[in-house]
């Protein structure tokens, strides 16, 4: 499918999508910190801290790359 960048239309979608990937990489991330720093302010959680640790790159990774994928802004396939 051949999309016209120009097309207005096309242009909203473009600027919709990437404001969502922005947000949705800043509260994967955000949640990812905030794993990583939970036991500083005295919350714990029941997972042993290996799997924690995973999950906090996990959540960084992720948000790292819907952010990148924001900046990019490469939605329409050829």
């Amino acid at each position: 499918m051949n999309i016209d960048p120009t097309d207005r239309k096309a242009r909203n979608y473009i600027v919709r999508r990437s404001l969502l990937d922005y947000g949705m990489g800043a509260i994967i991330m955000g949640f990812g910190l905030f794993f990583a720093v939970a036991d500083r302010f005295g919350i714990e959680f029941s997972i042993t801290p290996a799997f924690r640790y995973a999950f906090v790159g996990l959540c960084v990774i992720y948000g790292g790359f819907r952010i990148y994928r924001g900046y990019k802004k490469n939605y329409f396939s050829e």
